[in-house]
């Protein structure tokens, strides 16, 4: 298969990313998001998950919950890119809510193939929102769960959870009594589910380890009987999914930055007049054109070549979390003193980007990933 004119990028998906990039303009911007979750400076404070519910309620209504979901599942079944497109705004808005979580999770419950998985996909459509519980103890999405269903009861604990405090429901990798992965849907409400918060420099989301204690399980929760491949296959969508979120937050740090070089004086002229602050400004913007191509590429493989998704997917991560690192470095050097300040909303962005980049695993991880795919045992 070979894979269509931009990407498959047509008229759809441009007013999905022009009516998301008003959107957030209007309700999601770097001020509205520092006052949300920047208001307390203190590093010792309450590990408070701060975002707006109405603003989820009003993405419902828009149908983003439904871009993903498949058209069996009552979905609008659009394309890849057209995920990637509203992710990528809402990382250049630093959105502060479930919309990546929920979205990851789509994949993952389209994957599964199964009823109890279309009832889900179903409740998403709706609003219902939804973290994954699916990393080991390396925080890598694997085959080696530290959770554990037996006998109808799951116990143990999920490591790196993103975003459960904003969440309605958790899939949870367990091992069954085989010691074969399964996955499982778990209302973050049910007895026996207790959430403890991690510190995390990212303010913009909240990250978590769950415990679970002889929490019940049904029939009905079960979304599928071999985790394995479900996982295999939507790991590259997902960490290009997160390479999307980075390349939108890396573009609001280049904008930003090109615009206060533009007013900043320095011995009597704009800084960016300066060689020193030129080329580190071209090159943020080659890095992030790089990224942004890679990233639409793997989702358009993702449509239209899926033997390609793995090795697309990898460079697509990889090249975002490089980007994200430098272009979050550069954008508070060339700001000067008042880039390291609290009040400047460059924090939220550099705190996001540190996050996101290590996320599922780092560029180095997912190097060694795309070497296994290109050169199999000689990456060894």
């Amino acid at each position: 298969m070979t894979q269509p004119k931009n990407f498959g990028f047509g008229d759809d998906e441009k007013m999905l990313r022009e009516s998301a990039r008003k959107f957030f303009t209007d309700n999601s911007s770097p001020d509205q998001v520092h006052k949300l979750v920047a208001g307390d400076p203190d590093p010792h404070r309450d590990l408070a998950a701060n975002w707006d519910s109405s603003l989820w309620q009003q993405m419902v209504e828009l149908g983003w919950t439904s871009i993903a979901v498949p058209e069996r599942a009552g979905g609008m079944g659009m394309p890849a890119v057209a995920a990637i497109a509203l992710v990528e705004e809402s990382g250049r808005a630093a959105y502060v809510g479930p919309l990546l979580s929920t979205l990851c999770a789509t994949y993952v419950l389209d994957a599964c193939n199964s009823a109890n998985a279309d009832v889900s996909l179903g409740q998403v459509i709706e609003g219902r929102s939804y973290a994954l519980a699916i990393g080991n103890q390396e925080g890598v999405i694997g085959d080696a769960p530290t959770a554990f269903l037996r006998d109808g009861k799951l116990n143990g604990e999920a490591l790196y959870v993103q975003d459960p405090q904003k969440c309605d429901s958790i899939i949870v990798s367990a091992l069954d009594a085989n010691d074969k992965p399964v996955l499982v849907t778990v209302e973050k409400s049910s007895q026996g589910v207790t959430l403890l918060s991690d510190a995390i420099v990212d303010l913009t989301r909240d990250q978590g380890r769950i415990l679970f204690a002889d929490v019940s399980i049904a029939d009905a929760q079960l979304l599928c009987e071999s985790a394995g491949p479900v996982l295999k296959k939507v790991e590259p969508i997902i960490a290009t999914l997160l390479a999307a979120d980075m390349v939108g937050a890396a573009e609001w740090q280049l904008q930003t930055t090109n615009e206060y070089a533009k007013t900043r004086e320095q011995f009597g002229r704009p800084i960016g007049f300066f060689q020193a602050v030129k080329h580190p400004l071209v090159d943020m913007m080659v890095m992030i054109d790089q990224a942004r191509g890679l990233t639409y590429n793997a989702a358009c493989a993702w449509d239209h070549e899926p033997e390609s998704m793995d090795k697309f997917s990898y460079m697509a991560k990889a090249s975002a979390a490089e980007m994200a690192i430098f272009c979050s470095n550069r954008s508070i050097q060339l700001h000067g003193g008042i880039g390291f300040t609290w009040e400047c909303y460059l924090h939220l962005y550099f705190k996001r980007q540190m996050h996101s980049q290590m996320l599922f695993g780092d560029a180095t991880y997912y190097r060694a990933k795309l070497a296994g795919c290109l050169f199999g045992d000689q990456a060894a």
